[in-house]
């Protein structure tokens, strides 16, 4: 039987998956491998140097640059308040004095003479990763963080914006295929909601104001996206946005109902602890959004069990596809036939193509680069 490799999207009720944790930069790792964590749990930590800020202290001061030391009032390594006097010149007579004062609170790190510079540092800033999902810690990462590893439902979707966030699963509409509307926004504080077919600019800034955690719907449109975020989201990478709630799409842009599996698979959930990343890298070193649920049981210490899920995905007869490109965009259905030949499509161009069963029942002939690979 033909088959093809083709990056697809992971939809699972039960699967194993690997989050690997980082730091910025070195730092000290506060677990071993076998220990059992939470998501909110610090699994590693590091201090960040704290900004460095250079005052002109001998121009302040009046004085020649190699003549600053024997103004300090405070020495190097010494730690200062914001306003507090660091250097002061004693004037004539003790009239006409000046004064250097530190515009933060911090620590001397440097005075240079030859300049006549000053050289204050901002204290250290904490980072800290946590779990975010419930699980075991497989590999500790010497200095870095740990690879946590965890059983549960996992789906990708195809765009999201918004970093890490975690919350209770709450289903807001009725149907796949209904909008997210403000009827559904009560009691929504903390919990990721999910919706059908998507949400307007006015449900989603609904949704954030209620304090929602996250959102998760078939699709959005541009507007709405840019109205929720305030700009146009480029085509690099996402996750760091400034916004108040993480919003995943399923399905892609536009007016999209989501696909029933998903749409069932997340109605299953409700009330679930769900682990959520908007973050989406589409170029090389592909990043999909994420939605995590992780089982209870390994919650309470039982172990994985079973073999984790095969992460290369071929795309063969009988697998189950979504379509990527007009005039099918969206649409899902599976591979029934894949000629080995070339065929000559409507661009002219001869390519190798899949025949396709959508679900509304129709057949479609569309080229094997235009499918998304649906993991089941």
């Amino acid at each position: 039987m033909p088959v093809a490799y083709t990056p697809g999207l992971r939809i699972s009720a039960d699967t194993v998956v690997r989050q690997p944790r980082r730091l910025p930069l070195k730092g000290e790792v506060l677990v071993r491998v076998g220990d059992l964590v939470s998501p909110n749990q610090v699994v590693a930590r590091a201090e960040m140097p704290g900004n460095l800020h250079t005052l002109r202290a001998a121009q302040i001061l009046h004085v020649e640059p190699q003549e600053l030391p024997g103004y300090l009032v405070k020495q190097p390594g010494d730690a200062v308040q914001a306003g507090e006097v660091i250097a002061r010149t004693s004037g004539f007579w003790g009239l006409f004095r000046s004064e250097l004062r530190s515009p933060i609170a911090g620590v001397i790190e440097e005075v240079v003479a030859t300049s006549g510079h000053l050289r204050l540092r901002e204290p250290p800033r904490r980072v800290e990763v946590v779990a975010h999902v419930a699980g075991r810690v497989a590999e500790v990462l010497e200095g870095e963080g740990a690879v946590i590893e965890a059983r549960g439902a996992l789906v990708q979707g195809i765009f999201g914006i918004g970093g890490e966030r975690r919350g209770r699963l709450r289903v807001a509409t009725d149907r796949p295929d209904q909008p997210l509307g403000p009827a559904s926004l009560a009691a929504c504080e903390d919990c990721i909601l999910v919706a059908g077919s998507g949400a307007d600019a006015e449900a989603i800034k609904g949704a954030a104001d209620a304090g929602a955690a996250g959102l998760v719907v078939g699709a959005i449109s541009d507007e709405a996206l840019r109205a929720y975020v305030g700009y146009d989201i480029g085509v690099a990478i996402t996750g760091q946005e400034d916004v108040p709630m993480t919003l995943i799409t399923t399905e892609g842009f536009g007016e999209l109902p989501m696909a029933s599996r998903t749409w069932e698979l997340l109605r299953s959930l409700e009330g679930q602890l769900a682990s959520i990343n908007g973050a989406t890298q589409i170029r090389a070193g592909v990043i999909r959004p994420e939605i995590i649920v992780t089982r209870e049981a390994l919650r309470d210490g039982a172990g994985l069990g079973g073999p984790a899920e095969a992460a290369e995905q071929t795309l063969a007869v009988g697998a189950r596809v979504r379509i990527i490109r007009e005039p099918h965009f969206g649409a899902l259905g599976r591979v029934t036939a894949l000629p080995p030949e070339l065929t000559q499509i409507e661009t002219e161009s001869r390519v190798r193509i899949a025949m396709v069963r959508l679900d509304s029942g129709d057949e479609a002939r569309v080229p094997r680069a235009n499918l998304e690979l649906i993991g089941e």
